[in-house]
């Protein structure tokens, strides 16, 4: 029961930016990097083949 108290302290707090803020732009940046990582992800692998080859010479 006191679980259930202190949760739902924390969502009447109203000084600062309360968890449910931080989960929510935590959740919009790691969703920027998923969307990033999947445009360039084919850009990226070809860059690290073309060094890798480069390398190898």
């Amino acid at each position: 029961m006191k679980l259930f108290q202190n949760i739902k302290r924390l969502f009447k707090d109203e000084q600062g930016i309360s968890a449910v803020e931080y989960a929510l732009l935590l959740a919009l940046i790691g969703g920027g990097i998923a969307t990033a990582a999947f445009l360039l992800g084919d850009q990226v692998e070809t860059n690290i083949t073309t060094a890798t080859g480069n390398l190898s010479q």
